[in-house]
């Protein structure tokens, strides 16, 4: 059975893919049942035959086709029409949402002169940014991968898009980091927060972290992958070389270990606040509303992270797994389905926002009264128009009688 799937993987590069069906039928019939082929051949489709075909090669020719472009057909896990809708459902919703909901968040932030000034709302602004590029790449890129299947681009191309994803989401990742040591600084330091994090040095900071994100995730593009180096190719990306997968995810972890302590600190000190508080809330005055409000933007942040962590730890399991040992194909299937979880971060992180944030929150009502004030008075304007063409033919027919 092994020797006749090596026969048609070669047959498939010269005949058409209705003849390597049959062929593949052919075989199945003469190891199997005429009822079990009859069951099979209804369950799997012309693409699923040919999967089935790819695959099979995939474990035997390893290294002689891994930087064919024929090899991503290996990476397309989805075998079901079920399972391609679902993960087409989940990427569809999630990334309308995420777009919607963060480009809500963009207008809130930019439209308020008091919001747009503040440093932290400008790392919030990025992180809206990056949640909104990642929705775009991702959603493109990965439907159109896993389930359209289309393999009519490039190794470079391929690269390129991955590049993008892994662009967008570390940048959402550190923008998380620079919004915690920010809430690190105004708990620590609050006396020279305003001379340390100016509106200059916020901006260069966001520069800096896009400039390395982008850096770092187009590196495969630059020659660090397993065609170019020829190395052991990743499991789960194709071309990607395995010990830019690891030094990827040491990047991350990183990011997540200093923003668990910048958050952990932030914790420590806001536990202080409150107990200050508690004691001296007669002699506080404004200071106690300052304190108050470092606090909730202190569980805000802790929230996101709490999620982000939730959402991204199913993602970093499994590739850490797939370094140390072989994936089936079942697992690469549960990496697939993981990977939406990074959209439903995304999409989280502005309805936080908007609950715990009370400028945001003011800014959100007002947008929405001005919006419904605008629709009522175009409603009644029409009414009012007829009313004055009324007024003005009653003042006419009057005018026309008394002469």
């Amino acid at each position: 059975m092994r020797l006749s799937f090596i026969k048609l993987q070669r047959a498939s590069l010269k005949y058409k893919p209705s003849f390597v069906i049959l062929c593949v039928q052919t075989a199945l019939v003469k190891t199997k049942s005429p009822e079990e082929v009859q069951k099979e051949a209804k369950t799997l489709s012309a693409s699923s035959w040919l999967r089935l075909i790819t695959m099979d090669s995939c474990k035997i020719h390893e290294n002689a086709s891994k930087c064919s472009v024929n090899t991503m057909e290996c990476f397309m896990v989805l075998s079901t029409q079920a399972q391609k809708i679902s993960i087409a459902t989940l990427c569809g919703l999630f990334g309308t949402l995420c777009i919607f909901e963060n480009s809500l968040v963009l207008y809130l932030i930019f439209s308020s002169p008091r919001t747009r000034r503040k440093p932290s709302y400008l790392f919030i602004s990025s992180l809206a940014l990056a949640d909104i590029l990642a929705s775009i790449i991702f959603v493109c890129s990965f439907v159109n991968f896993h389930v359209f299947n289309e393999t009519n681009f490039s190794k470079e191309m391929f690269l390129l898009q991955l590049g993008g994803v892994n662009t967008s989401f570390s940048a959402s990742l550190s923008s998380l980091l620079l919004t915690a040591l920010d809430r690190y600084i105004s708990i620590s330091r609050p006396s020279k927060y305003k001379l340390l994090m100016t509106r200059k040095r916020a901006w260069i900071a966001l520069g800096v972290l896009w400039a390395t994100c982008a850096t770092i995730a187009s590196l495969p593009l630059l020659g660090w992958n397993c065609c170019t180096l020829d190395s052991t190719c990743s499991e789960l990306f194709p071309f990607v070389d395995d010990h830019y997968l690891s030094s990827w995810i040491c990047f991350i972890m990183v990011l997540l270990g200093c923003i668990i302590y910048a958050y952990a600190h932030v914790l420590w000190r806001a536990h202080q606040h409150v107990a200050y508080m508690e004691k001296h809330q007669a002699q506080a005055g404004k200071q106690n509303t300052r304190m108050r409000m470092d606090v909730m933007l202190a569980k805000t942040l802790v929230m996101v992270l709490t999620v982000l962590v939730l959402c991204w730890s199913p993602v970093l399991i499994l590739m850490i797994y797939s370094i140390f040992a072989r994936l089936s194909n079942h697992l690469r299937k549960v990496f697939a389905f993981c990977s939406t979880l990074c959209l439903l971060n995304s999409m989280v992180n502005p309805i936080i926002y908007a609950l715990r944030s009370k400028e945001l929150y003011s800014s959100l009502r007002m947008v929405l009264s001005r919006f419904r004030r605008q629709l009522k008075a175009s409603e009644e304007s029409p009414e009012a128009e007829s009313t004055h063409k009324s007024s003005v033919i009653e003042t006419v027919c009057e005018d026309m009688r008394v002469t």
